[in-house]
C-alpha cells in the first residue's frame, strides 16, 4: 500500500515529524544565506542590479590589466576585427605580436572621438600612425536628425528595430554600432573605386581604425582652415567634383557634407567623416541629402572667389544624381 507523503517522514527512525520542517527550513535558510553572500540577486529576471554591473566592470578591468604590453597600452586588436579591403597597404602592421599605443587625442566630438594611435612590433622598425575613432555607446547622444539618415538601414530583428524606434539604451547602442558600420562599409567601397578616402584599416564593434592623415603626428588640415589663392581653389573645387561623382556612383551621398569634413594634405583633398553615409536608392531623402550637400560646399567655395558659372548646386546635384542612376 502506498503511504502518504507524510508517513515518509514517520517512518524514518532519526525525524520525525516535526523535525523534517525543522531540518527543511534550515537547509532553506543555509542556502539563502549562501546566495546572500556569494550572489549578486538581479531585481528583475535578466537584468543586473548595479553593484552587479560595477562588478563585472571591474572583473573586465581587472583581466586587462593584467595583460597589458610593455611596449603599449593593449595588444594589438588586428586579431577578430573587420578588416579594410585587399590588398593591405604596405605601410599597414598587421602583425599579431604588435602593440597599440595611445599618442593622443586628435578630434572630439558629440558621438564619437578620435584619436591618434601607433600600432609597432617591438624590437624592431615596423610601425605605423592611425587614426582610432570611437562612437559612444551607453552616452550615446545620438546625430542630429537621425532618424532620417537611419531611413533604408534595416535592422533583420524585428526587437533590435523597435529598440532603435524606442530610443532604448539597447537601441541607442546599436544605433552607434550602426554608424560605425555604414561607415566602414563605405569606406571600403569608396576606397577601392579610388576615392580620396582614408583607408579604413579594421572595425570592432564601435571602434573604427582609419588611415592617419598628416605628416609626423600632425593632422592635415581642414577645407575650412585654408585660405586658398584662386589657381589652389580651382584645383580643389575640381577634385571636391570628381570624389562626388565617385560617391555618386556608388550610390552614396556624404549626408553631411561640409569644410569641416573635407581635408587637405599635400594639395590633395581626402574626404572624411562619413557615418551618416546616405543610400541614395534606399533612403527616400537621397536626393534631399544629397542637394544639401552640394549647397554646403558651392556656398564655401563661392565665398572665397570660385566663378558662379562653374558652381551652379543645381546643375550639380542633376549630374551627381544621373550619375547615380536616378534620373
Amino acid at each position: 500500500m502506498r503511504k502518504h507523503k507524510f508517513d515518509l517522514y514517520a517512518d524514518d527512525d532519526s525525524n520525525d515529524f516535526e523535525d523534517s520542517f525543522d531540518h527543511a527550513d534550515d537547509l532553506n535558510w543555509r542556502a539563502k544565506r549562501r546566495r546572500t553572500e556569494d550572489d549578486v540577486e538581479p531585481t528583475r529576471r535578466g537584468r543586473l542590479t548595479e553593484e552587479a554591473r560595477d562588478h563585472l566592470a571591474q572583473q573586465r578591468e581587472d583581466a586587462e590589466a593584467a595583460d597589458v604590453p610593455e611596449d603599449g597600452d593593449r595588444w594589438t586588436t588586428w586579431d577578430g576585427a573587420d578588416h579594410g579591403p585587399k590588398p593591405w597597404p604596405e605601410w599597414l602592421v598587421t602583425e599579431l605580436s604588435a602593440v597599440d599605443r595611445e599618442l593622443g587625442i586628435l578630434k572630439t566630438g558629440k558621438e564619437a572621438d578620435v584619436f591618434l594611435l601607433e600600432r609597432a612590433v617591438p624590437g624592431t622598425d615596423r610601425s605605423c600612425l592611425l587614426a582610432a575613432k570611437r562612437y559612444r555607446s551607453n552616452d550615446h547622444r545620438m546625430f542630429h536628425r537621425d532618424a532620417g539618415y537611419l531611413e533604408g538601414r534595416r535592422m533583420k530583428k524585428s526587437r533590435e528595430t523597435r529598440a532603435i524606434a524606442n530610443r532604448t539604451a539597447f537601441g541607442r547602442n546599436l544605433i552607434a554600432e550602426q554608424w560605425a558600420v555604414a561607415e566602414f562599409a563605405a569606406l571600403s567601397a569608396l576606397w577601392q573605386q579610388g576615392a580620396p578616402v582614408p583607408y579604413p584599416v579594421q572595425r570592432a564593434g564601435t571602434e573604427l581604425l582609419l588611415e592617419f592623415v598628416g605628416t609626423d603626428g600632425t593632422a592635415a588640415p581642414r577645407l575650412a582652415q585654408l585660405r586658398p589663392e584662386p589657381d589652389e581653389l580651382l584645383d580643389l573645387w575640381r577634385q571636391l567634383v570628381d570624389a562626388l561623382g565617385m560617391l555618386a556612383s556608388a550610390g552614396y551621398a556624404h549626408g553631411d557634407l561640409s569644410a569641416y569634413n573635407l581635408m587637405v594634405h599635400d594639395g590633395r583633398l581626402v574626404v572624411i567623416d562619413l557615418p551618416q553615409v546616405v543610400d541614395l536608392a534606399a533612403n527616400p531623402r537621397g536626393p534631399e541629402f544629397l542637394e544639401r550637400d552640394v549647397r554646403n560646399v558651392v556656398g564655401w567655395f563661392s565665398q572665397r572667389g570660385l566663378p558662379v558659372e562653374l558652381a551652379d548646386p543645381l546643375e550639380l546635384t542633376t549630374a551627381l544624381l544621373d550619375l547615380a542612376g536616378l534620373v
